[in-house]
This record gives C-alpha cells, structure tokens and sequence, in this order.
C-alpha cells in the first residue's frame, strides 16, 4: 500500500479537525458558538408536504411603479418579479412577474372539466382533454416571457422597476404543431386565434407560420403544473414573442386566412410596419442585475462580479458586451449558464471598482448578430431627437444605464441622462 496515498478514514479525521478548527475560531472570536434557531412556521406535516424557503430569504414580487396593484377594480395588474435579486436564469414560480388578467378573478379551472378546442381551417375539427395532451409526445424547454411595457423610464428607482417584467421557466407541454397536424391544416390558412378562458376573451391573432414552428401548448412550469396566475391547467407559449401573445387558460385555436381584429389585437394595431417588427418579436435585451439601481457597493472599493441577464426573441444570445466607464470602452462579459434559444442567459464579468464615479452599461447579440441599441441610436433610427424622457416606439430593448455614486450607491441613468 502506498503509504503517501490518502485513506478514507483519514481524510474524514482531517475534515473534522478542520471543521473543528473552524468551530474553536467562531466559538473564540465570539466567545461562545453560534446559536441555532428552530425553524416554527409550519407544522411538520406541513413542511413534508410542500416545503418552504428560510425566512431570511425575502425576495418579493411587488406592483410597477406607477401601477397599484390590485387596482381600482380589484384586479392584480403589472406585478414585477424582483430580477435584482435574481441567480442564474430560471425565475421561480412564485416569482413570475404577472401583467394583467382579463377579468375580475384568476379562473379556477378544474383540469378534468377543461377543454382545449383546435377548429376553423382545419380537416378534422378536434376537442382535446388534459389527458389527450398528457398521452401526446411532450417537450421540454427553456423560454422567456416579456410584457411590452418592460421600459426603463428616468422616474424607475430599481431594476425591478425598470426590467422586471420578463421572467423565463422551463416549460413543458405539447408542441401545436404536433396538435395542428393532427387536425390538418388546410390550404390558404395564413394565420391563427388563441382564445383563454377569463372572463373577458383576450385573444391574439398569431401568424400561422410561428404557430407550426415553435409554439408550445404547455401543462407544466419549473417542473410542477403551470400556477394559476400563469395561466393554468393550460397556457400558451410563443417564444420570443411579446407576452400578450402567451395566451393564458388557453382554451381554442381557430386557424383562419387573415388577421383578426381581436380585444388584443386592438390595442397593439401599428400603421407603421417597422413598429409592428419590433412589437412582436422581442430584440435582443441585456440588463445588468448586480450592480443595479437601487442597490449599492457596501464593501467599498475592491472585487466585485458584475452579473446579469441577456436574452433575444431572434434566437440565442452569443456575446455579451459590458461597459465600466460609460460605453468608452468594452470587455466581452463570460456566460454562467447555457444560450438557449428565445432565454434569458446569466452573464458576468469580473471587476474592481476603484471607488470612484461611473456608468455601466451591457448590450448583446444574438444568433441573428443583431446588436443592442443604445436609445441615442433607435432615436437616430426614426430620424427624432433624443431627450432623457424619449419612448422607444415598439418593444424597448435599448442599453440600460447604471450610474455609481462615490458611496456605492446606485443608481438610474435615465434619470439624469
């Protein structure tokens, strides 16, 4: 036997004489160990059943700003997930950001007596139940949701206000082409309806092309059924689409030959085709999350990892750009987690502040090799002046601003642009 060659039972006496060590450093520096609390909110029935996160742990979903929540009417409306708060790339469910329901109440859908219907152009009509869909071949991917009114604006005090309404899960379900080919699409359809179940219809008339490419139909979110702010037992997922396209309690899909007029639709009408290209489909979109408004450098001057999200309707994310000093010069961020298509994706770059005044910034390309503007460059784009308080026409994926005090404080670079 070797005898420099490390055994089993030696190498568990030298970790628990380190961990001895380490015990006597706390026990002595602090004069006696630390106290360990008993965890007393839930029964332990409960806790077995469906466990729950440590009440240090505080990350919340709050209304936008600007936007109360639950309204006048009573309505939950435009609630943002804490993004500053965030790690890697999937949002918890429970953090999901949630832009409106179209209703006085989230339906309370029994699963067993839910019916998804796929008519109009189609060979054979066909009214699917949970189970059909469950026995179907199933998919599983990663993609992100994003409310088009996900716009920085110099009044936004966080990156929650300003970037939280776009989340990303893991979804699960059934892809409607599989659906659509079932029923056989006829010659001459071009388009398509997506019905939910709320009380008032939210429909939303979707090119049929997206429809039988990479549209899923999806039971399942971040492994458990689709929660039912999020549309459950049944919702419809449009990757790299605007999030009034992800039809919630999806209920039918009627293929037709033109585009409808529908309560959706009506609000989102652009006479200019460049709007309409860049409301539908999401540009590419960086933000950085730490540092970010409404956080701050506690620890002085020193090491920190600039961290962050970048994500694209156009496909996957392949380069992540990030300025120290106001766009002046730029440094290719490393990725954290995988570049799945329509996702949001982690970036970071190592940095040391210095401790003096500075601007951040991030932009991204994606797959298309379609860069991320600045809003000074969408302004020359349309050929308008630029100002501090300019609204980026169609969806906003310009390069967001973070400007750090001398305190560490950060802070909007809207808001004194």
């Amino acid at each position: 036997m070797n005898p420099k060659k490390p055994n089993r039972r030696g190498f568990l006496k030298g970790g628990a004489a380190v961990a001895g060590l380490a015990a006597g450093a706390v026990q002595s520096a602090k004069g006696q160990a630390p106290a360990v609390a008993t965890i007393n909110r839930k029964s332990t029935k409960e806790e077995i059943a469906y466990g729950d996160r440590s009440r240090f742990v505080t990350s919340l979903r709050e209304p936008a700003e600007g936007r109360p929540s639950p309204d006048a009417f009573g309505l939950t409306f435009h609630v943002v997930t804490p993004i500053g708060e965030s790690v890697g790339s999937i949002t918890p469910s429970a953090l999901h950001y949630v832009a409106a329901h179209r209703g006085f109440y989230v339906p309370d859908i029994d699963p067993k007596e839910h019916r998804l219907m796929i008519h109009g152009m189609v060979d054979r009509p066909f009214t699917f139940t949970m189970d059909d869909l469950k026995r179907m071949p199933s998919v599983t991917r990663v993609h992100f949701v994003e409310c088009i009114g996900n716009r920085s604006k110099p009044g936004h005090k966080t990156v929650a206000q300003t970037h939280g309404m776009t989340s990303n899960s893991e979804w699960t379900g059934v892809l409607l082409s599989t659906l659509l080919k079932e029923c056989g699409v006829q010659s001459g359809a071009s388009w398509m309806v997506a019905e939910g179940a709320e009380e008032i219809k939210g429909a939303s008339s979707i090119p049929l092309s997206k429809g039988m490419d990479d549209c899923l139909v999806a039971y399942a979110q971040n492994g458990e059924p689709v929660r039912p702010q999020q549309g459950f037992p049944l919702r419809l997922v449009v990757p790299g689409f605007e999030g009034i396209y992800q039809t919630k309690y999806l209920r039918r899909v009627k293929v037709v030959d033109r585009y409808y007029m529908t309560y959706n639709d009506y609000g989102h009408l652009q006479k200019d085709p460049k709007v309409v290209s860049l409301t539908e489909q999401i540009g590419p979109k960086s933000v950085i999350t730490f540092p970010a408004a409404g956080q701050k450098l506690a620890g002085g001057p020193g090491y920190y990892e600039i961290s962050g999200l970048a994500w694209s309707g156009g496909g996957a994310i392949k380069r992540v750009e990030v300025s120290t000093d106001g766009g002046k010069s730029w440094k290719d961020a490393e990725f954290r987690t995988p570049q799945y298509r329509m996702a949001h994706t982690r970036f970071a770059l190592p940095w040391t502040w210095d401790g003096k005044e500075c601007e951040l910034l991030s932009r991204c390309t994606d797959e298309l090799g379609t860069v991320q503007p600045s809003r000074e460059q969408i302004a020359k784009f349309w050929n308008e002046p630029f100002t501090p308080q300019y609204r980026v026409k169609g969806a906003d994926n310009s390069i967001q601003p973070w400007k750090i005090a001398s305190d560490g404080s950060v802070h909007n670079g809207f808001s004194n642009a």
